[in-house]
């Protein structure tokens, strides 16, 4: 489902998908083309207001379901999917720009016609419409518009007028006189367009709406259906892949096709977040709300013709037919697209409003019990009369230093609060939530173990008790740094194919290989250790997992100096270095179901959603004017890259969101991690591409260059793009790995 997050919006959703399954919507529209091109409603029409849809955001008591607006988004955005013909999309928008006023008596008689089956469209400033006799009784509403979606189909239309300066709202009735609608040739075939003339008409009536919340509605609304577009183009593909068979086996096995498909899951993953934000955002204050509304014109409106063509290209040539229903879809992306607008102005919106801050991405935590919040809270004010020493060996930040504040929180079991206690307190993801606000409150960074965030919560959870006395509270008290020894020269991502030989002798174990890009490995006390205990079981079995001392005999680490002369990675050689069998973690053998579960730690964790920061870099060019080009077109490129930032956090909130509803967790982490590889590389791009000349500088004195230099920290280091795309493909789309 493209927006749907609680159970209850999913079965909304599936409510609308069996309505039109049952309706066939893209058949009747080639059968019914030019009907719904001059404005005549579908036949359906009455059972999709009877089933409450139409109205499912207005209030009760005006004939609607007293829903939400993300209810609303439901219904939209599975509209979308299934290509519903007809003028549900602008209807929708008119009744919500106008239920903003609801409470009048007037607009709340507009509002019933509205959840009765009424149709409508909005009629928005930049269509230049004028209002004559503004300060007089006799009112009269003088212009020509440009394109206006559902305007043929359209019994009421909600007006903004030029009055001087201001702008003022009118509702009026499609029969009024003076009132008359050009019908024009649309690219969407399932719904009309046309040009509104309005010749002196004095019949309106006038509504007090916001002009910018009017406008955000529009686009919020239009970007959610487009989610829904994109979404049938991603599941579309993905099926026709599964089952398209040449050379002998499905096309969806060739790599190639896997990352394309895998690219277009993305995209559509980011378009439902971005257009979800937007619904989300509206009645947020205006600068926010522009950042929502315009990430979502760029995330969802701005990438759906792409989706559309790239379905296309997984099709190949039967896609390119009429009979299939992608060019329907194809159609209304163009459509929805054309009608809001070039992409550069919004790129110039959101870079503008990204001048003044990241979009807010605070979690809304449900009402709790206040005694967890009231346990945390007198811990973290003991803490913060405390100070942490520092430095520790892998910076000199609270976060990571050691001390009395961090022993504290530590032994109180607050580094580490899903683990059991007394490691940790047993955190769910509220209860983790409600920890990280009150860290914020307290103005206590929220403590780390660097890399050992995931590796060491294996070692709390499968640990026998002599290793936990030994190693847990050294850990996490920041007294001692862990690092992860996984990769191989010769096995880079694939893990299970390491050759690392782990050999039975007097008491232990004996190792003998190399690892490689180990961060941290110079810095690091102790390492998590895969190796391979029997070299004649399968590339899964025969795997034991060792807690390794860093400082040990035969335990060699040689720094590797990177492109930006940091030296954070390393390769480690093991020459008879000696591990006991105390120091192995589970039992001989189980090292690859401890590898899948290091993973599954992970999950037990849950952040709070935060700016990923890619846009303060190209923020501060701006801001000290370091631009080499224009002024706009550095705002501009802000503007992208806070698009794509905001929709990955948008995506995140959502994942928080499900996980505190109890769901599972979902794609969102895969995805998530892919689409950040990309932007890395893309908004370090753009920061060089800003500053002009100034990128032949070195490293040390121009940090976009150091920046630039450092992006395979970010996009090697959490798996390769490729591998992230191979991990969606298969485990998220379920296509055939051969």
């Amino acid at each position: 489902m493209p927006v749907a997050l609680t159970a209850d919006q999913v079965a909304l959703a599936e409510t609308v998908t069996g309505f039109a399954g049952r309706r066939t919507g893209r058949e009747y529209t080639r059968k019914n083309a030019e009907d719904l091109e001059n404005g005549v409603r579908p036949e359906f029409w009455a059972e999709l207001v009877a089933l409450g849809l139409v109205g499912v955001h207005l209030r009760e008591d005006v004939g609607g379901q007293g829903g939400t607006l993300d209810d609303l988004a439901v219904v939209v955005a599975e509209s979308g999917r299934a290509l519903l013909p007809g003028p549900l999309l602008p209807t929708v928008v008119a009744s919500t720009v106008l239920a903003s006023a609801a409470g009048e008596e007037t607009v709340d008689a507009l509002l019933r016609k509205f959840a009765g089956g009424a149709t409508g469209a909005v009629i928005l400033p930049e269509h230049a419409i004028v209002l004559d006799g503004a300060l007089g009784d006799d009112q009269r509403l003088t212009g020509e518009t440009g394109l206006v979606l559902g305007a043929a189909s359209a019994e009421m239309f909600v007006v903004a007028a030029a009055a001087g300066e201001d702008i003022r709202w009118f509702v009026v009735d499609r029969t009024a006189t003076g009132v008359e609608v050009d019908v024009k040739d649309g690219a969407d075939l399932g719904r009309d367009i046309g040009v509104v003339r309005f010749a002196s008409v004095s019949s309106v009536v006038p509504v007090p709406l916001d002009t910018e919340r009017s406008a955000a509605v529009t686009v919020a609304l239009s970007a959610v259906e487009a989610a829904g577009v994109i979404r049938w183009c991603s599941d579309t593909a993905t099926d026709y892949v599964k089952s398209r068979t040449q050379f002998g086996r499905p096309i969806g096995a060739f790599q190639a096709v896997q990352h394309r498909t895998a690219q277009l899951l993305i995209t559509a993953e980011l378009a439902a977040a971005a257009a979800w934000d937007a619904v989300r955002g509206l009645d947020d204050d205006p600068r926010q709300r522009t950042h929502a509304g315009a990430g979502a014109a760029l995330t969802s409106l701005g990438k759906a013709v792409h989706a559309a063509v790239e379905c296309l290209g997984l099709h190949g040539a039967i896609g390119f037919t009429w009979e299939h229903d992608l060019h329907l879809y194809w159609r209304r992306a163009i459509s929805l697209a054309a009608l809001a607008g070039p992409v550069e102005s919004w790129e110039m919106r959101l870079g503008a409003a990204a001048l003044y801050g990241p979009r807010n991405f605070a979690v809304p935590l449900p009402e709790e019990d206040s005694s967890f919040r009231e346990h945390v809270s007198e811990i973290l004010d003991r803490a913060a009369a405390l100070d942490n020493q520092g430095p520790s060996k892998i910076g000199d930040t609270d976060s990571v230093n050691p001390g009395p504040r961090r022993t504290l929180l530590a032994d109180s079991g607050l580094v580490s609060p899903p683990m059991a206690k007394p490691y940790g307190i047993e955190a769910g993801p509220l209860e983790q939530l409600i920890l990280q606000d009150e860290y914020d409150r307290h103005g206590i960074a929220q403590p780390s173990m660097g890399i050992g965030q995931w590796v060491v919560p294996i070692v709390l959870h499968r640990g026998t008790p002599e290793q936990l006395a030994r190693l847990a509270a050294p850990a996490l008290r920041g007294e001692e740094i862990w690092c992860q020894l996984f990769s191989e020269p010769e096995a880079g991502s694939d893990v299970a194919s390491l050759s690392l030989r782990a050999t039975r002798v007097d008491g232990g174990w004996e190792l003998n290989g190399q690892k490689i890009w180990t961060t941290l490995a110079h810095r690091s006390d102790w390492g998590l250790l895969l190796g391979r205990t029997d070299p004649d079981a399968g590339r899964h079995q025969g795997l034991t997992m060792f807690l390794v001392d860093m400082h040990g005999d035969g335990v060699t680490v040689r720094p590797i100096t990177q492109a930006s002369g940091d030296a954070e990675f390393n390769e480690v050689f093991f020459d008879s270095a000696f591990v006991p069998d105390s120091m192995v973690l589970g039992e001989p053998g189980q090292g690859w179901t401890l590898t899948l579960e290091t993973l599954a730690q992970e999950r037990l964790f849950i952040g709070g959603v935060r700016d990923p920061g890619h846009n303060k870099r190209i923020k501060d060019i701006i801001e000290r004017e370091e631009y080499a080009g224009s002024r706009n077109a550095a705002v501009r490129a802000l503007g992208r890259i806070s698009a794509r930032g905001a929709a990955i956090s948008a995506m995140n909130l959502r994942e928080t969101i499900r996980r505190l509803d109890g769901q599972p967790v979902g794609p969102a982490t895969s995805v998530a991690k892919a689409a950040a590889s990309m932007l890395h590389t893309d908004a370090a791009a753009e920061a060089l591409n800003i500053i002009g000349p100034a990128g032949a500088l070195g490293e040390a004195v121009c940090e976009p260059v150091h920046h630039e230099l450092d992006i395979p920290t970010w996009i090697i280091g959490g798996g390769t793009l490729e591998i992230q795309l191979n991990t969606i493909a298969t485990l998220v789309l379920g296509l055939p790995r051969k």
